[in-house]
């Protein structure tokens, strides 16, 4: 039986798409000690009508966003998890239904790739096409909300996430400290309060962005399908370690009120 009961419609649809794009999607691990797991939605970013940011040679975040959520989820899988794909066929259209999706769920990652404002950006000519770029800024962040109903665990796993990443050699980056308050500024965790996808989630959620698409040299990094896996395991070691035995530093009152 799924560890998901209060899936929703649209979860359906991107599995059986996921399926289709030999994707990995469904919740069957087939692991030993996958029941007692904590289970975890892996979240697609964007869409294919909405597919966010355009990297600095013209691919879609989405298309990022996807290739690295499915190493996730075999990272985690890996690691005896139970876990679902959300948004694989890049066809859930609402933010809020993303979280709706994962509905069961112990734990909600969305993946993203980051940008950069637009009046950041310089033109560049990249295959005959006019394309713009910023290579200022580079690195991966995390994103947590206070209206989620278990902030300081999201703190938690992002933390871990962020430590982990760090000591395997990943930077992050602190641009996104110029609008976002930071929940933890050694490990680049900003609060996000009112992003839909987390403040919508019943269960611990955290945002990461993997890298800044619009940087050209990034760009490339983020494309190599090792350093993705590489990525991937980073993160699937960091939310085992989070959801099996990590304890929040705060209870929820404490977390909720923190500004640093």
């Amino acid at each position: 039986m799924s560890a998901f009961p209060s899936v929703r419609p649209p979860f359906a649809t991107a599995v059986l798409a996921g399926l289709a794009l030999g994707l990995v999607a469904g919740f069957d691990s087939g692991l030993a000690g996958a029941a007692t797991a904590p289970s975890i939605a892996v979240d697609v970013g964007h869409t294919l009508e909405a597919p966010g940011a355009i990297s600095a040679r013209g691919r879609s975040e989405f298309e990022f966003n996807r290739e690295l959520a499915v190493r996730v989820v075999e990272g985690l899988r890996s690691r005896g998890f139970e876990v679902g794909l959300i948004n694989a066929d890049g066809r859930i259209e609402s933010l809020r239904a993303r979280p709706q999706a994962a509905a069961g769920a112990g734990f909600l990652l969305s993946i993203h790739h980051d940008s950069v404002n637009a009046h950041e950006l310089r033109p560049w000519t990249w295959a005959g096409r006019l394309r713009d770029y910023n290579d200022d800024f580079a690195g991966h962040s995390l994103f947590v909300s206070r209206d989620n109903p278990d902030t300081a665990r999201s703190i938690l796993c992002a933390r871990a996430i962020g430590a982990r990443l760090q000591r395997m050699g990943f930077e992050p980056t602190h641009k996104n400290g110029r609008r976002r308050a930071y929940a933890d500024p050694v490990h680049a965790v900003h609060y996000y309060d009112g992003l839909a996808v987390l403040r919508h989630a019943r269960m611990p959620a955290v945002l990461f962005e993997a890298g800044v698409i619009k940087n050209r040299d990034e760009e490339l990094l983020l494309r190599d399908p090792a350093r993705q896996a590489r990525m991937a395991d980073g993160i699937a070691t960091a939310l085992a370690a989070c959801l099996r035995n990590g304890k929040p530093a705060d209870d929820e009152d404490t977390a909720d009120r923190s500004t640093p």
